[in-house]
């Protein structure tokens, strides 16, 4: 018998240890076609309705490495190239920018995370977001706590991310430890006027945001704000000892009235002024996040417009999609801060959008666990605050808004062109050539119903206050830095999104 073979064995062995081993290492790279649906990094996205800032054109975009570096229209394009993805009539615009999103990684990632968060909003055409200081833990308010939110957010984001960092009594009076915070990175600034609800981020008043937009001045990043204070005296605010229904929404809505907002902005605009050409902190900007009242608190920030202050303001598609008459007894999911007020100061806030004096959208994306929305006890006082919206902004906004005669242009304005400005993001916002190749593609007039049958990725969506409503508004393909990271209900196998660090 011939003995050979069996002396051979520990050689095959080593040998099949050696490609196993290979297999692994080369496994764990990403290669850049993980990074796409793609295969390919040099080709044009054609439609007959591609929403660019000179107007609506039918044509074509092309992309290479990323960016884009032509547009042409239907009578300029001669010979059409191979790699060609033509949506027809679908819309071709510029992937959505949101401001303001709680993704509440590191630490509270069974609230939502960076993988999960960021999925879905490429499942909903957004191609940057920027994330809050807080609800994660502990929240980002030092140069050492941005470092581990920079790592929970490595190699786990599908679309662009930036940070927020966060203005706290602890170090709006320390410019060292704020210049530290925004030499990390962190694009800008948010601070509180109210409890946070999160114990490591306190709140603030105009004394440190004062302070706060002085260090900015330096960096010209905004300052992005809470707006919501109790006045000392206001005897008809309600408190969760007032003897009212729980489960009723108005008990709630009573407990934080206009009046809240107003006397905040109040507040701000003692400060705000010093932000104008000439003042002491020119350079800086003040953000009013998520205004619900579009009575006295617009007033006051349109004053301060008109004198010359350096702020903006946005509102969220919840406010605009929900009013305080129609929210059930003992439905948690609507409940946020500021509060959805009623139909009339609905339709305010509408027309101020459409008459510019809202100069933006943002989600406030606020998941958390289904537990502590508290659905068995339906209490409204006790359960967590948030809306959780990431993945249908856009055809929420899209929907509601066609009682208003909203347009794709403006669409591109309040989701792309101002937010990008906002969070100093030049080379995004618009299909311009030389821009990143951040795109949204989809069906306007597609309507779907949200139920627990539609695709979502958000990491909890039984919380959503969207389920069981029927839109219009169906996204086909997000393309992020030119890769096509989503497309009908799959994602790139690679989570490539680029972090977003101001330098």
């Amino acid at each position: 018998m011939d003995l050979l073979p069996w002396k051979l064995f520990p050689l095959l062995a080593l040998l099949a240890s050696f490609l196993f081993l290979f297999y692994i290492q080369d496994s764990s790279k990403q290669s850049p076609s993980d990074c796409s649906l793609l295969p390919h990094s040099h080709y044009w996205i054609a439609s007959k309705r591609i929403v660019t800032p000179q107007g609506i054109i039918s044509g074509a975009v092309e992309v290479k490495a990323g960016d884009i570096i032509s547009i042409v229209k239907d009578k300029d394009w001669n010979g059409k190239p191979k790699q060609v993805l033509d949506y027809g009539n679908a819309v071709v615009m510029p992937g959505l920018i949101d401001v303001h999103a709680h993704l509440d990684d590191p630490g509270r990632a069974e609230w939502e995370g960076f993988p999960s968060g960021t999925k879905a909003a490429a499942a909903g055409g957004i191609t940057t977001l920027i994330d809050m200081p807080l609800n994660n833990f502990p929240s980002t308010v030092s140069a050492e706590t941005l470092k581990l939110k920079i790592e929970a957010a490595e190699k786990s984001i599908y679309v662009d991310v930036g940070f927020w960092g966060g203005l706290v009594p602890e170090n709006a009076f320390n410019a060292t430890a704020l210049e530290a915070l925004l030499d990390a990175g962190a694009l800008g600034l948010k601070s509180f006027m109210c409890p946070s609800g999160i114990n490591d981020f306190p709140m603030t008043d105009a004394t440190h945001i004062k302070a706060g937009l002085s260090v900015l001045a330096k960096y010209r990043r905004p300052l992005l704000v809470h707006s919501e204070i109790q006045p000392a005296v206001e005897s008809h605010i309600e408190t969760e000892d007032d003897g009212g229904d729980p489960r009723s929404y108005s008990t709630y809505l009573k407990t934080r009235p206009p009046s809240m907002e107003e006397a905040a902005i109040r507040e701000l605009l003692t400060v705000t002024k010093d932000t104008s050409i000439g003042g002491s902190a020119e350079g800086a900007h003040l953000h009013v996040v998520h205004l619900s009242d579009a009575s006295s608190s617009l007033d006051l920030i349109k004053e301060a417009k008109r004198r010359g202050d350096s702020i903006t303001v946005e509102t969220c598609p919840h406010y605009l999609a929900f009013s305080a008459e129609e929210i059930p007894d003992g439905d948690t999911r609507f409940k946020c801060a500021p509060p959805i007020r009623d139909a009339a100061n609905k339709e305010k806030l509408w027309n101020a959008l459409m008459e510019g004096h809202i100069d933006m959208l943002s989600s406030d994306h606020s998941p958390t666990v289904a537990e502590l929305k508290l659905f068995n006890d339906g209490n409204f006082l006790k359960a967590w605050g948030g809306i959780s919206s990431i993945q249908f902004v856009l055809p929420v906004t899209w929907s509601y808004g066609q009682k208003f005669g909203i347009t794709l242009e403006q669409l591109v304005s309040w989701w792309s062109e101002r937010p990008a400005k906002l969070a100093g993001q030049h080379s995004k916002g618009s299909i311009t050539i030389g821009n990143h190749a951040d795109i949204v593609v989809w069906e306007p007039e597609v309507e779907f119903n949200l139920n627990e049958d539609h695709p979502m990725f958000v990491k909890n969506p039984s919380i959503s206050a969207y389920i069981g409503k029927r839109l219009s508004g169906n996204v086909l393909a997000t393309f992020v830095r030119g890769n096509l990271v989503y497309k009908e209900g799959n994602h790139a196998v690679a989570a490539c999104g680029s972090m977003i660090l101001a330098t």
